[in-house]
C-alpha cells in the first residue's frame, strides 16, 4: 500500500533510504518502516517525504486508492 508506493518512489527518484531519510528530516530505519508498512507516517513526515522525492502526496494516495 502506502509503504510500496513510497519504495517505488524513492527507486525511481534514484535515492537511498538513507538520503531519503536524511532529506525529509527522519531516519533510515523510520523509512525502512514505512516501506514495509510497520509504520504510517504522519501528513507532515508524508509531505517531507514527498517533497524530498518531488513526488505530489496527493497523486501518490490517489495510487493507493485506485488499487484499493
Amino acid at each position: 500500500m502506502l509503504g510500496e508506493e513510497i519504495r517505488k518512489a524513492r527507486l525511481k527518484a534514484g535515492k537511498t533510504q538513507e538520503q531519503l531519510a536524511h532529506e525529509a528530516g527522519v531516519s533510515r530505519q523510520y523509512v525502512s518502516l514505512l516501506e514495509l508498512n510497520q509504520k504510517s507516517p504522519t501528513i507532515d513526515v508524508l509531505l517531507r517525504i514527498c517533497r524530498a522525492m518531488d513526488v505530489s502526496a496527493g497523486r501518490m494516495l490517489l495510487k493507493i486508492e485506485k488499487t484499493s
